[in-house]
């Protein structure tokens, strides 16, 4: 268990030379037992100290205590909607009025009146702290809003649609398959040479679950048109090192910030936990009616090999954050959100492919999550460790929000061929 004042104890290289023994994990009550239990361990975390009576949810320091002078990210704000709303439909008393709190502000103080779109950043007393209009962002609001339709909440649906008219008339390109990074508050483009994937894969989560809102099927052919061009054409000509940087022709520019691998959201090099966040979304592409992926499997098994194979530490344990386009490591610090999105990985090709080997890392990862990150003195998980397992957090301060760790828990338990929303609205959680 990690303990910020102390570096933690390392792991046990990984060995997969034998079949792990027992059934599956996932089959086990006592295994889904831990998991519901680490699930409500981090909702009743941030259920106490997230939710800000004033404006929308304020971020955390690393004991769990709002920041109540931070501004609050309009990211941070939907993706809490997401997951309050997903636990509205679980059953979860009180958790449909902690996410109706964040649509309200979604709908108020996040919202631009005047040009429309959602302001990047509030500041606590409501006013605009970054006007900026990001695609990432409102990929998110199209995700929260999809989620709280699916959950009945009041204003969801309204949300939706215009969350989704929104990113259709400044962010979508047609003719790139893709939306463009980011906008000004009036929406005139803020940077017309760059392109990003990070957007666009969030995207691709956010229309998956707004068809699956919606019953619209031009949603889900735009999530396997990004998906196409990211992974089965880039990725898989970077041997599955998922390229994060790109021109506005979409060439890949591996150089970009070469001079700040840890930038928050652009770091130079190749995310390692991006690779699994793409297996999984790929694999559950490939699961829709009528799919148009037929590449999924084969991707996500290499996305994933080569994510284990660049990114895990047989020294110390743990997934590194960043890598060359040659598999030599930039950033050898370890963020929670890439081994959360390698449990998710492991779990949907341990589904897809009955292989051994995936039931072997779905218990390794959560085995390093257990000893390196859960923080069983202040709550949550660790945000950032070095590869010592010793706290850190220039890259990432304070405790993360809900997103990663909460899906993380939740992804042995939903049935792999619909969205976490729609499992929970069709009973398929099981």
């Amino acid at each position: 268990m990690a303990d910020v004042s102390t570096p933690a104890q390392t792991s046990a290289p990984a060995d997969e030379s034998s079949e792990p023994a027992g059934p599956p994990w996932s089959t086990l009550p006592t295994h889904r037992h831990w998991l519901q239990a680490e699930r409500d361990r981090l909702l009743r975390f941030h259920e106490h100290h997230a939710f800000d009576a004033a404006v929308g949810f304020a971020p955390l320091d690393v004991a769990g205590s709002p920041i109540r002078r931070a501004p609050r990210d309009l990211y941070l704000n939907a993706r809490l909607v997401h997951c309050f709303a997903i636990e509205h439909l679980l059953g979860r008393p009180g958790a449909a009025a902690i996410a109706q709190h964040g649509l309200r502000a979604l709908q108020t103080v996040f919202h631009d009146t005047e040009h429309g779109g959602w302001f990047a950043a509030v500041n606590p007393d409501g006013t605009p702290a970054d006007t900026s209009k990001s695609a990432y962002g409102h990929a998110f609001v199209v995700l929260a809003a999809a989620s709280a339709t699916q959950a009945g909440l009041v204003g969801g649906r309204v949300l939706l649609d215009e969350a989704l008219a929104t990113i259709d008339d400044h962010l979508w390109r047609e003719d790139e398959g893709a939306v463009i990074d980011s906008c000004h508050r009036d929406w005139t483009i803020a940077e017309p040479e760059y392109r990003g994937q990070n957007a666009n894969m969030h995207l691709t989560e956010a229309y998956m679950a707004a068809a699956e809102a919606t019953d619209d099927h031009q949603l889900r052919r735009r999530a396997e048109g990004i998906a196409t061009k990211l992974i089965n054409h880039h990725a898989r000509e970077w041997q599955w090192r998922v390229p994060e940087h790109f021109d506005q022709d979409w060439n890949v520019v591996p150089s970009f910030n070469i001079d700040r691998p840890h930038d928050q959201f652009r770091p130079y090099g190749a995310l390692v936990g991006h690779w699994f966040e793409w297996a999984r979304l790929v694999l559950a592409l490939h699961q829709l009616p009528n799919s148009r992926v037929p590449w999924a499997q084969e991707a996500a098994i290499g996305l994933f090999q080569r994510g284990v194979t660049d990114g895990w530490d047989p020294t110390n344990g743990g997934i590194v954050y960043s890598t060359d386009f040659t598999g030599r490591v930039i950033n050898a610090d370890r963020m929670h959100w890439a081994i959360a999105e390698g449990v998710g990985a492991a779990v949907f090709l341990a589904a897809a492919t009955d292989d051994p080997q995936y039931e072997h890392w779905y218990r390794t990862f959560w085995d390093e999550i257990e000893h390196h990150l859960i923080d069983r003195r202040l709550g949550s998980w660790l945000h950032q460790t070095g590869p010592d397992g010793s706290f850190k957090g220039d890259t990432w301060p304070g405790k993360p929000d809900l997103y990663h760790a909460w899906q993380a828990t939740l992804y042995a338990c939903a049935n792999p061929s619909v969205g976490l929303a729609e499992a929970a609205r069709t009973g398929r959680m099981h």
